[in-house]
């Protein structure tokens, strides 16, 4: 189908996901720029596509040094386009974890643990990973703060 007003071809929305899956495999092997150049791209051109959010989120939390107002910004706008991605839910919980806002991290975990029954999202996995070992970590440091304060026997 052509543009009227540039004669230039349309992208249909299986080259976008096509596209949008090259980008994926890009961020898989670590070619976080590449992932990002295409998913910047296809932002670009349509930015409607929550997918592009997420995938930049996603770029921004595992870039070294991690970006995470850029995370936070972009997953938040892929969390609002699309509440239902386990992936985008863990996330944003776990940007906003790392920018130190616990409260507003937990909803988005416990959404992705509530879309992922199976244990099956690799996204909601890692959550699942982090929240553990915050766990275990609170408890450790509970039991270390309550033995602390056991209060000494007097000697008679």
């Amino acid at each position: 189908m052509e543009n009227k007003s540039t004669n230039a071809p349309r992208v249909t929305d299986t080259q976008f996901q096509s596209i949008a899956a090259l980008a994926l495999n890009f961020y898989q092997q670590g070619k976080l720029k590449e992932a990002e150049t295409i998913f910047g791209g296809l932002q670009m051109i349509n930015p409607k596509l929550y997918y592009t959010y997420a995938g930049l989120g996603a770029i921004a939390l595992a870039k070294q040094p991690i970006d995470l107002n850029a995370a936070y910004s972009n997953l938040s706008k892929a969390a609002e386009m699309n509440p239902n991605d386990a992936s985008v839910q863990a996330n944003l919980g776990e940007a906003l974890l790392r920018l130190g806002k616990l409260e507003e991290a937990k909803p988005h975990f416990e959404k992705a643990f509530q879309l992922d029954p199976g244990h099956n999202d690799p996204g909601a996995n890692r959550a699942r990973a982090i929240v553990s070992g915050l766990s275990i970590i609170a408890n450790q440091a509970m039991s270390a703060i309550q033995s602390r304060q056991k209060p000494v026997a007097k000697a008679s």
